[in-house]
């Protein structure tokens, strides 16, 4: 049998350390999020405004992920594999995405959903009006707490968006 070392709790301790820093996070974090506040992240799918992401401390969940996405007139986003999973509702605009080098259509009120598959998928969202943004706001499950970064499957940007610079 063996036994713990010295000042250190078990782990059924620590869960319900975690569960205590958990309740504590949801009464004291940030209950709603101004988009206007936000700032902008050119970032390698293009250009994000993050509401709720694992790393922002100050939120009171984890378990989702959500954010804007603006795609500048006649730009595209950055080509990303995926598990898949994902949800865009589109705010703004009219484009498409190519899945699996497969094209949809797409305008303002509609839903861009990407299939969970084993392998993951590919794709990438095109704004198809020269003059005028499109806007996402796309949401999913913290995969990554549960899963890791690869969901699964695996996570690649295959292409960056134009606006990227990094």
């Amino acid at each position: 049998m063996t036994t713990k070392p010295q000042n250190k709790p078990d782990l059924l301790e620590q869960l319900f350390q975690m569960r205590d820093q958990n309740r504590d996070m949801v009464k004291k974090g940030t209950k709603v999020v101004k988009g206007q506040q936000l700032p902008v992240e050119v970032n390698r799918m293009g250009l994000y405004r993050w509401y709720l992401h694992p790393k922002l401390e100050d939120r009171a969940t984890k378990a989702i992920m959500l954010w804007t996405q603006e795609i500048p007139p006649g730009s595209h986003s950055g080509k990303q594999k995926h598990q898949g999973g994902r949800v865009h509702y589109v705010l703004e605009g009219r484009g498409y995405t190519v899945v699996d080098g497969v094209k949809h259509d797409w305008e303002k009120g509609d839903v861009v959903l990407l299939p969970i598959k084993p392998n993951g998928v590919v794709f990438q969202h095109f704004n198809a009006d020269p003059n005028n943004r499109a806007r996402l706001v796309a949401a999913e499950p913290n995969w990554t707490d549960a899963l890791g970064v690869d969901l699964g499957a695996t996570l690649e940007q295959q292409e960056n968006a134009p606006e990227y610079k990094g």
